[in-house]
């Protein structure tokens, strides 16, 4: 991070918008000092939440990238969140849905792609499947999968599948973490995905109409170095007799 060109930034901002430091402190409620600070790069005391609520003050967005050895780290992130959609698709097949994984779509100018898209023959039931390794954007997630749902119907048709009835399901990786945060906003994820855990389990078993759910995946401690989950490797001690773990999902889900 350029910590200069940052505060040049919020700047010149500030400038753009006609307002003093003391009118964006108040706008961003903090103090006009903190705003002096970030103007001139000297972000060290400064919380990244005060650096959003500066960002929203000015209409802006802060953008911030964590780099590792390159690419590297999207690949990370990229195998946690295969090993979870592989999860999820072992399951739907033991319980008789037909799968169909990294559903791309282009539709009267919406594109994107569908994680997991699966139809249950005996039911004639559609499910629409977001996977996330990590809890995503609320909005975004909620908005991003009622689109999904609705173009699923005749991205199914063009697979020779006609559903009668349509769901949706949001999986996330089953870490402290994510649990914290989909708690902290248990209104809007109760609204969104009102069927969770065994109830979720129990519909994938035999869907009766509608549903959408949210349903972790969890992960336990296993020996499979290469199915490893970014950033909870165990580090060896010096002189330990014992191999290191890596942690990797369980075929399980809660």
């Amino acid at each position: 991070m350029d910590r200069i060109r940052l505060g040049l930034q919020f700047r010149a901002l500030r400038v753009r918008k006609g307002f003093r430091q003391e009118d964006l402190a108040s706008a961003a409620a903090i103090s006009r000092p903190l705003i002096s600070n970030i103007e001139h790069g000297d972000l060290e005391t400064l919380t990244l939440g005060k650096l959003l609520a500066v960002s929203h003050a000015l209409d802006a967005v802060l953008d911030v990238r964590l780099r590792w050895h390159g690419e590297q780290l999207d690949r990370l992130l990229d195998e946690a969140h295969a090993i979870l959609v592989d999860a999820v698709v072992t399951m739907l097949k033991g319980y008789g849905w037909e799968v169909a994984i990294e559903v791309s779509f282009s539709v009267w100018g919406e594109r994107g792609s569908i994680d997991i898209l699966a139809f249950h023959p005996g039911t004639t039931t559609l499910l629409v499947i977001e996977v996330k390794s990590v809890v995503p954007d609320n909005q975004a997630a909620i908005l991003g999968l009622d689109r999904k749902a609705r173009l699923g119907p005749g991205l199914a048709r063009e697979r020779g599948w006609h559903p009668k009835v349509v769901a949706r399901l949001l999986v996330v990786a089953a870490t402290t973490t994510a649990r914290r945060r989909v708690a902290r906003l248990g209104a809007t994820y109760d609204a969104s995905f009102p069927m969770r855990g065994a109830a979720v389990r129990s519909w994938l078993r035999a869907p009766a109409g509608g549903m959408s759910g949210l349903l972790f995946v969890p992960y336990v401690t296993g020996a499979d170095a290469r199915r490893a989950r970014p950033g909870l490797e165990r580090v060896r001690r010096a002189g330990s007799r014992h191999k290191a773990h890596r942690c990797v999902p369980k075929v399980g889900f809660g």
